[in-house]
C-alpha cells in the first residue's frame, strides 16, 4: 500500500542523511579485532561513554543473554573470461536457486554479454551459462559451486571499501563464530569478538545463542522513497532454533536483558515476534514507531546514511538521540561502516 498522506518527520527521507568525512570510512580491518573504539549510549540518561571493545563487559546489564548470528560469508565474487573473446567477466552471486547449478548472479560487463555464452572461472574448471541475462540468471557445470568459490571465489567486500580485496580479508571479513555458509555480507556488528573476549563474558554470567540470518547484497540498497513506509523491503533467510528461542523467552520472564549482536539478529527476532516461525524469508522493515518486542540491548556498527540498517538504529535509540551520538562519533573520528567502530545502546 502506498502512503501518499501523513509523511511526518519520522517517515520522510531527508530525516536519515548526515555527512560523513571519507577519511572516516575504514577501508582495513583490525587485527586485533577487539581493539575497535566502543562508544556506549544510554537511552535513559542520553549519555556517551567512550571505550575499547575488549571492554565491553563492563556495560552489559548483569548476566544477559546475548544473541549472535552464525552465518558465514561466501567467497561471492568470481572473476573469469569469456569462451569467445577470452574478455574480462565478473560475476557477484548473489542467490541459489534449484538444484543449486543455477545462480542469480550481478554480472559485469553486463551489456556485452550474450545470452547462452559462456564465461570459464579457476582456470577453465568452473564454466556457467548466461541462460537468462534479462533476470540475470546462469548455470554452472557444477552443482558444489562452493567448492570452487573457496578455491577461486574473492571475498565481496562492501562497495565503499575501495579496494580489491585481500589475503586478511579472508579471515577479518568473517566472525570467529561464524559457521553457517550463506552470506554476500558480513553481519559486521560481531566482528569485533574474539573467541576470548566471548570465553570472559560467559565465565561473567552472560549466555549465547545463535541464530541465522544470511545477509544478502539487498542490504546495500538503499531507500530512495521520499516517504520511507513505500519501501520495498529485500529478502533475507533466517532460522532459529526451537532450543535457543525457548532459551531467549525464558531469560526474559526471569529478568534478564536481551542482548543483540547486529541490526541482522535483531531482525531475526523480531521476525519470529511476529510471524512466530522460527524460519523462513524476512522482509521485516523497521524505522521510528516500531514496538521493539523482544531486543532490550542493541550492539551495531555506525551505518551509511539513508540505509535500513540506520532507520534500525534510529527506531531503536530515537531519531534525536542517535544523531546526537553519530555527531559525536564524527566529531571524536570514530571509524565507520563494515570494518569500523562499535556502538552499544543501552
Amino acid at each position: 500500500m502506498e502512503h501518499t498522506q501523513n509523511l511526518t518527520e519520522e517517515t520522510h527521507l531527508k530525516e536519515f542523511g548526515y555527512d560523513l568525512p571519507q577519511a572516516l570510512i575504514a577501508q582495513f580491518p583490525l587485527t586485533r579485532r577487539d581493539k575497535a573504539r566502543l562508544m556506549v549510549v544510554d537511552r535513559k540518561t542520553g549519555s556517551f561513554r567512550h571505550d575499547s571493545f575488549s571492554n565491553i563487559g563492563r556495560y552489559l546489564p548483569e548476566e544477559s543473554l546475548i544473541v549472535l548470528n552464525d552465518s558465514k560469508v561466501i567467497p561471492a565474487r568470481l572473476l573469469g573470461r569469456r569462451d569467445q573473446t577470452g574478455g574480462e567477466v565478473e560475476f557477484f552471486l548473489l542467490k541459489a536457486l534449484g538444484d543449486g547449478d543455477v545462480y542469480e548472479v550481478l554480472m559485469r560487463p553486463m551489456r556485452r554479454l550474450k545470452e547462452h555464452e559462456q564465461i570459464a572461472f579457476a582456470d577453465g574448471q568452473l564454466v556457467a551459462q548466461i541462460i537468462d541475462k534479462e533476470n540475470r540468471l546462469v548455470r554452472f557445470n557444477k552443482r558444489d559451486v562452493l567448492k570452487y568459490l573457496h578455491k577461486a571465489g574473492h571475498m565481496p567486500l562492501p562497495p565503499y571499501i575501495d579496494r580489491p580485496d585481500k589475503a586478511i580479508d579472508r579471515k577479518y571479513y568473517q566472525t570467529v563464530y561464524a559457521r553457517k555458509w550463506g552470506s554476500v555480507a558480513c553481519p559486521t556488528a560481531g566482528l569485533h569478538f574474539t573467541t576470548a573476549l566471548l570465553e570472559r563474558l560467559k565465565k561473567k554470567g552472560h549466555k549465547l545463542e545463535k541464530v541465522t540470518l544470511h545477509v544478502n547484497y539487498g542490504t546495500f540498497k538503499p531507500v530512495e522513497e521520499q516517504d520511507i513506509r513505500n519501501h520495498k523491503m529485500h529478502e533475507e533467510q533466517y532460522m532459529i532454533s526451537s532450543r535457543a528461542f525457548s532459551h531467549i523467552i525464558k531469560a526474559r520472564e526471569n529478568g534478564k536483558k536481551i542482548v543483540v549482536v547486529g541490526t541482522t539478529s535483531c531482525r531475526v527476532l523480531e521476525t519470529v515476534a511476529q510471524t512466530g516461525h522460527l524460519k523462513g524469508q524476512s522482509n521485516i522493515f523497521i524505522y521510528p514507531g516500531y514496538p521493539f518486542r523482544l531486543v532490550d540491548v542493541l550492539l551495531t556498527n555506525f551505518h551509511f546514511p539513508y540505509s535500513t540498517l540506520l532507520m534500525l538504529v534510529y527506531a531503536f535509540g530515537t531519531k534525536a538521540l542517535m544523531r546526537k551520538a553519530y555527531q559525536e562519533a564524527i566529531e571524536r573520528k570514530y571509524m565507520f561502516y563494515s570494518y569500523g567502530d562499535a556502538m552499544l545502546i543501552l
